[in-house]
């Protein structure tokens, strides 16, 4: 059975991962709290990003830059003047949408146009759109065959087809707007006095706080081209029409390299190592590799200061989407920076003693959309005993709680004991839960929704003898094992 949305949005609720934020003033369209388990999750998705890029190879190092950077940074990278989505308005409803996110066609009948029809993007517009013309279609009580629809995006509509064309929310041609310029950057203010002198900006993305301290970490960690710089960290984006939970959202966190090379490398074989080594990374820490797949910008697409981009997409419940994208990006923010600050961000090659600006390759990554990624691809339901279970199939690595200590009984005093005993050495390693209220089969279970691999049971032997029954989340299959072993047993299954 496929996972659906609503599967993802009960168990977010339900087991404390992910809460609308402030949801008892009515929430906040587009952002979102993540509850006990959802943190934890969240963590263990940036660790294991950090221990890849960073402490597993000798050519990248570290950077935590600020929120809030000079406003030349961002009229430098072009993001005042055009970091815009196309935005368009329906009069009588107030809706607000994005123009790339409409789709239009004619509702032809015997090759005559009797309307338009309009739906917004996602996986079943095809399903709505031909609803809708047939209602159309009836309600005109036009005779004849109706024609397939071809969706094209609203930005391509002429302004007189524009009129024609209904809105989404109430079906009335002629009162959505024309499509304007709608920058997504958070504005606020620096200082006592707010007026434009103090004008500042929330960043949109995390990469210009690399680009703009490429010199100082030069001047500091003395690499040698090709070397990365790596980042984590928040951004900022007024989004339109937030949707799809946390995957389009205003504050989102961002894991980005920036890989510095020689303008005169095989840029081409870097771009695709790096495709192909983020791929092998998504499918590493659990995400199913018949959910992954390759989408390859065509050149006319795009930006001008690319070279080459490629995304690495995840059939979500909702379609196929951007996960992560590498980007070859050319040495087009260094070269702003430099022009606008004034300031040298060459690099000097000491082998041949030349000065030049390097390139960058870019493999950038949502660590909300990972982590959406990643429940989706666990998300589970099989039967045990004749008995549904709903499992979260998490690797080790990112599952929030490793183990969960259980005594069999909570009056046996010594079991307790014991069970306390053991979950305290475990948690000088990893986050730990004890349980104790509850059948041992209803204990189970609800460590397996929340995707804890390892279940360890003190029973009335484990008094007699020192050992107790491991039980593995997925094939729910168990062991007896000494106190002793379990920490290295553990430590093999996270770490593989």
């Amino acid at each position: 059975m496929a996972t659906s949305m609503d599967d993802i949005l009960s168990l977010c609720r339900r087991r404390g991962f992910i809460f609308p934020s402030s949801e008892i003033y009515g929430g906040i369209a587009g952002f979102y709290d993540y509850g006990p388990l959802g943190c934890e999750l969240k963590k263990n998705i940036r660790d294991a990003w950090w221990r890849d890029m960073v402490y597993r190879r000798d050519d990248v190092v570290g950077l935590d830059g600020s929120i809030i950077m000079h406003p030349g940074v961002w009229m430098a990278s072009g993001h005042v003047d055009g970091f815009s989505d196309p935005m368009v308005d329906c009069r009588e409803s107030k809706m607000r949408y994005r123009a790339d996110q409409l789709f239009y066609a004619p509702i032809l009948v015997d090759d005559q146009v009797i309307g338009y029809v309009c739906v917004l993007e996602d996986t079943s517009m095809e399903t709505a759109a031909l609803e809708a013309a047939q209602r159309l279609k009836s309600k005109l009580s036009v005779r004849g065959e109706l024609q397939p629809l071809q969706l094209v995006c609203y930005t391509s509509a002429s302004e007189t087809v524009q009129k024609l064309i209904p809105s989404p929310a109430t079906g009335t041609p002629g009162t959505l707007t024309p499509p304007r310029a709608f920058n997504l950057m958070f504005a606020t203010h620096v200082g006592a006095i707010s007026d434009d002198a103090s004008t500042a900006y929330l960043r949109p993305e995390t990469a210009q706080g690399i680009f703009v301290n490429f010199k100082n970490i030069l001047d500091t960690i003395h690499r040698k081209l090709p070397f990365g710089v790596a980042q984590i960290g928040r951004a900022f984006r007024n989004e339109i029409t937030p949707r799809n939970f946390i995957f389009r959202s205003r504050e989102f966190e961002q894991m980005e390299l920036e890989y510095f090379i020689n303008p005169d490398a095989d840029w081409e074989s870097l771009h695709r190592k790096w495709v192909d080594e983020r791929l092998r990374w998504h499918q590493s820490i659990g995400i199913r590799p018949e959910l992954l797949s390759l989408q390859v910008h065509a050149k006319e697409k795009l930006a001008h200061y690319s070279k080459a981009c490629t995304d690495i997409t995840f059939r979500y419940p909702f379609g196929q989407q951007e996960i992560e994208g590498i980007a070859a990006r050319g040495n087009f923010d260094l070269t702003r920076h430099q022009e606008a600050s004034g300031k040298s961000l060459e690099y000097f090659d000491e082998e041949t003693r030349q000065k030049y600006i390097p390139h960058v390759i870019e493999p950038s990554v949502g660590v909300d959309r990972v982590l959406l990624a990643v429940l989706c691809s666990a998300y589970d339901q099989d039967e045990i005993s004749g008995e549904e279970r709903t499992v979260l199939r998490l690797h080790p690595c990112l599952a929030p709680v490793k183990a969960a200590v259980l005594p069999l009984v909570k009056n046996k005093p010594e079991l307790v004991h014991m069970a306390q005993d053991i979950r305290k050495k475990l948690t000088r390693h990893w986050n730990v839960s004890y349980d104790a209220t509850g059948a041992i089969g209803r204990r189970y279970r609800r460590m397996d929704e929340i995707g804890t691999p390892f279940a360890i049971t003190v029973d009335f032997e484990s008094l007699e003898n020192g050992t107790v029954t491991l039980r593995e989340r997925d094939s729910t299959e168990q062991q007896r094992m000494d106190v002793e072993e379990i920490v290295a047993y553990m430590t093999t299954a996270i770490n593989s």
